[in-house]
């Protein structure tokens, strides 16, 4: 019986490629970057697997140079914003994810940025650097305090409830606003109480992003809303960069209508806004969410065991659609 093709896009941590490549026809061994769009394509055809990153795109162009051998789709990752799972579905092309794996890194750095942003721990660390420090100045980088502030999380899911008990060692109120509000027991579990969006915005002291992109999603975090929040007030998002306009949360920074911003994602990545970088108070990250080696190594082999389940017919671990 013929080897079936599979296409692993990039050196990737928990990915076994020499064991795929001896059970599967897999080509040349992925490249340690993004697979360039052109190559991506070529290789793809007659792939019955794809494993893939959030950089790779596979679209009805993609499925297309695939052909009818492709039956699924393993991203290495737990967003599939790069994917058209519409599109796969229709073609009877099963999409996986790799969620619960990341859940307590990503939390892990959404409080990070929380605390960087409020102590001014990036402009602190770039005026040690330069060589700027002259002494201790009693009016230097003065922050906002954390402990028994409002923290206000907007998506309440995994990661959400992971950054809320995160937040109980420094005895922060919790508010929260999701699609779905969550059960009476799990918000007495988390001591979180609902509030509609902009009543959230309104009066936390933190902010931070934790909903997946849908279109209801996209530019969430607009002009307006900014304009809802306090001006003491810290925004962190670990969600997906299209979730903030970048250029209105670099004008409310420089403007002082917005105290700091911690962002791990952006709208265009890898490029981030000329204006967010030279904002004051913002900690800016390159996608370092679930950047543990513990994390990304499960992050692997969870993919590759979703690749294997349906490649064998089996029902994956994590599947989307």
């Amino acid at each position: 019986m013929e080897r079936r093709t599979i296409l692993v896009t990039r050196r990737l941590p928990g990915v076994p490629w020499d064991d795929l490549a001896k059970r599967f026809r897999a080509g040349d061994p992925p490249p340690a970057g993004t697979m360039p769009r052109e190559e991506f394509l070529a290789r793809v055809r007659g792939a019955s697997g794809i494993l893939c990153t959030l950089a790779d795109r596979v679209d009805a162009e993609l499925m297309e140079a695939a052909g009818p051998s492709l039956v699924v789709v393993s991203n290495f990752a737990v967003g599939v914003n790069n994917v058209d799972v519409a599109g796969a579905t229709r073609r009877g092309i099963r999409v996986c994810n790799t969620p619960d794996v990341l859940t307590d890194a990503t939390s892990d750095l959404g409080f990070a940025l929380l605390l960087s942003a409020a102590r001014k721990v990036s402009d602190a660390d770039r005026f040690v650097r330069a060589g700027s420090w002259t002494g201790w100045d009693p009016w230097g980088f003065l922050g906002v305090p954390v402990a028994g502030k409002t923290l206000g999380i907007v998506g309440m899911g995994k990661i959400g409830a992971g950054v809320a008990r995160r937040s109980r060692g420094f005895s922060m109120k919790i508010l929260y606003h999701s699609r779905r509000r969550i059960s009476p027991s799990e918000e007495a579990g988390l001591a979180a109480s609902y509030r509609d969006l902009d009543a959230l915005l309104a009066e936390s002291d933190f902010v931070v992003l934790c909903v997946p992109l849908t279109p209801e999603t996209r530019g969430l975090i607009s002009t307006e809303r900014l304009g809802r929040m306090k001006r003491t007030a810290v925004l962190v998002n670990i969600a997906r960069g299209e979730v903030v306009d970048e250029e209105a949360v670099a004008t409310a920074l420089a403007e002082g209508r917005l105290f700091g911003a911690g962002l791990d994602v952006y709208e265009k990545e890898p490029r981030v806004h000329p204006k967010l970088l030279s904002a004051p108070s913002a900690v800016l990250l390159p996608h370092l969410g679930s950047a543990t080696g513990e994390t990304r190594e499960a992050m692997g082999r969870r993919a590759t065991e979703n690749l294997l389940a349906a490649l064998d017919g089996r029902e994956p671990p994590s599947p989307v659609n």
